[in-house]
C-alpha cells in the first residue's frame, strides 16, 4: 500500500481519471485489508491523549469513490444487501472463525474494514468500516459501533446502546471507550467524546460533546470526557441562563468501587 499515493488521490478525488482509479484501487483494497486486520487505526493512544490518524478516513472515502454497490448473499437469518462495503465475515469459514477466536451470533453485522478482537462476542448488532473493538468486548443486543469508534479491551456495550461514528470532518476525533468501561442499554457516545478506562455509563446517558458532565461531589463541569472510573447516570442542572428551567447534564455520583464492578463484571462463561 502507497500511502503518499493515497494521499494524493484523496487530494484530486474530483478530477480523477478512470487510469488514476485503477492504479488507485489496490492500495486501497490493501489498506482496508489493514483496517480489518487492526494494523491500522483511526486512532492510536499517544500517553493520556489519542492521536487520530487523517490517512484511514481518507482510505475509507476513496473506498466509497472507488466501488460500487453490489448485491451481497443474503442467508436464512439475513437479507441481501446492496452496498459498496463487504461483509467482514462474508467469506469466513470455521476454521477463520477458530482462529479469530469471536463468537457471532445471527444478525450480527460487520462491515469489512472493521477490527474485531480475540474473545469478542457480537450479539445481533452492527459494526461500521474503520471501527477498532479490543479483545474480550461483548457488543450487545442491537448495539451500534460508528465508523473509526474504538473500543477497548474487556468493554460491554449494552443493549441498544449507540457509539457515533465519524468520517468527515477528516481531522475530527472518532469517539473512544478506553478498556474495562461498561456502557450501559440505550445510552448514546457521539461527537468524539472520550470514555476514559473503568469507566460505568449509566443506562440511558447522552453524551455529546456539548454535554456537561457534573461531578456531583465538587460541582465541578467538564465537556468531551468522562474520567477514569466515573460512573454516570442521567440528570438535570439548572440552566445558567435561566434559573426557571433545567438542562440534560450527565452526572458523575461516584467512582467505581467493587460493588459496581461486582454488578458490571464480564461473564467469562459467555465467551468460551
Amino acid at each position: 500500500m502507497n500511502r503518499s499515493l493515497v494521499e494524493s488521490a484523496f487530494e484530486r478525488r474530483r478530477s480523477l481519471s478512470e487510469d488514476d482509479l485503477a492504479a488507485l484501487a489496490p492500495h486501497v483494497a490493501a489498506g482496508l485489508a489493514a483496517l480489518d486486520r487492526g494494523e491500522l487505526r483511526a486512532a492510536r493512544p499517544q500517553g493520556p491523549e489519542w492521536v487520530v490518524d487523517t490517512f484511514v478516513k481518507k482510505l475509507i472515502l476513496l473506498s466509497f469513490l472507488l466501488n460500487r454497490n453490489e448485491v451481497g448473499d443474503g442467508g436464512p437469518l439475513r437479507p441481501k444487501s446492496f452496498d459498496k462495503i463487504a461483509l467482514k465475515f462474508e467469506t469466513w469459514d470455521e476454521p477463520a472463525f477458530h482462529e479469530g477466536r469471536l463468537r457471532v451470533v445471527p444478525g450480527g453485522v460487520v462491515r469489512l474494514g472493521a477490527y474485531v478482537g480475540p474473545g469478542v462476542v457480537l450479539m445481533p448488532c452492527f459494526v461500521n468500516v474503520g471501527a477498532h473493538i479490543g479483545a474480550g468486548t461483548m457488543i450487545d443486543t442491537w448495539a451500534t459501533v460508528g465508523s473509526c469508534a474504538q473500543i477497548g479491551e474487556r468493554c460491554h456495550i449494552s443493549g441498544g446502546a449507540g457509539i457515533g461514528g465519524v468520517l468527515e470532518p477528516i481531522g475530527e476525533q472518532p469517539v473512544v471507550v478506553e478498556d474495562d468501561v461498561f456502557v450501559g442499554a440505550r445510552s448514546e457516545i457521539a461527537e468524539g467524546v472520550v470514555v476514559r478506562r473503568g469507566a460505568v455509563i449509566g443506562m440511558g446517558v447522552f453524551l455529546g460533546r456539548s454535554t456537561p458532565i457534573v461531578d456531583r461531589a465538587s460541582g465541578k463541569v467538564s465537556y468531551g470526557e468522562v474520567p477514569e472510573n466515573a460512573v454516570v447516570v442521567p440528570g438535570a442542572r439548572t440552566d445558567p441562563h435561566n434559573p426557571d428551567i433545567s438542562v440534560y447534564a450527565a452526572i458523575i455520583v461516584k467512582h467505581a468501587d467493587d460493588r459496581t464492578r461486582g454488578k458490571t463484571a464480564l461473564n467469562d462463561l459467555v465467551r468460551d
